[in-house]
């Protein structure tokens, strides 16, 4: 590789993944790779894809660096915003009785369990991104497992009464009637 990349160039590595660089050294890049974290990549290392290089300037402060770390990271694995509970929910508990009186019912913070659902969020909208962007599954296959997971968010539908704002919520298949 002939050119200098600049801190915020995004790269595919055939081992790491996409990742996009921080810092450049006289021997090395540092490259922070969505699915390994940071690494250290040597500045003649030829074998990666430069899926959009950036000029090097004589000096890049970390917040410009930072900025660029969070734009790709947005755009690979999704929010880095906290997701806020609605406050009518905060310190409230989620109490599961069980129908049997002989049986003990669970109770847990709702925050907790607000947590959890915004993990599996979270996920799904990895795992979406990552079938879309697998390079071994046909068009086909990307639609038809693309399906699964439109349905996996309608099916959580009903805990959008925990988010605080609307654009948080999960969203399934809308269905128009004709």
């Amino acid at each position: 590789m002939s050119e200098t990349l600049g801190p915020g160039s995004r790269v595919k590595h055939p081992a790491f993944g996409i990742g996009v660089v921080l810092r450049v050294h006289p021997a090395a890049y540092e490259v922070v790779f969505v699915q390994y974290g940071l690494k250290q990549v040597g500045r003649h290392y030829d074998k990666w894809e430069v899926i959009e290089a950036i000029t090097p300037e004589e000096e890049v402060s970390f917040t410009e660096a930072e900025k660029a770390l969070r734009k790709i990271l947005r755009t690979w694995v999704g929010h880095l915003e906290p997701v806020e509970m609605a406050t009518k929910w905060e310190g409230g508990k989620l109490v599961l009785t069980p129908a049997d009186p002989d049986l003990k019912g669970k109770e847990l913070p709702i925050e907790d369990f607000f947590h959890k659902i915004v993990m599996v969020r979270d996920r799904l909208r990895v795992l979406e991104q990552r079938i879309n962007s697998h390079p071994k599954l046909s068009e086909q296959d990307k639609v038809e497992l693309q399906q699964y997971i439109t349905r996996s968010y309608g099916s959580l539908t009903s805990f959008n009464v925990l988010f605080k704002h609307k654009k948080d919520h999960f969203k399934g298949t809308s269905s128009t009637k004709k």
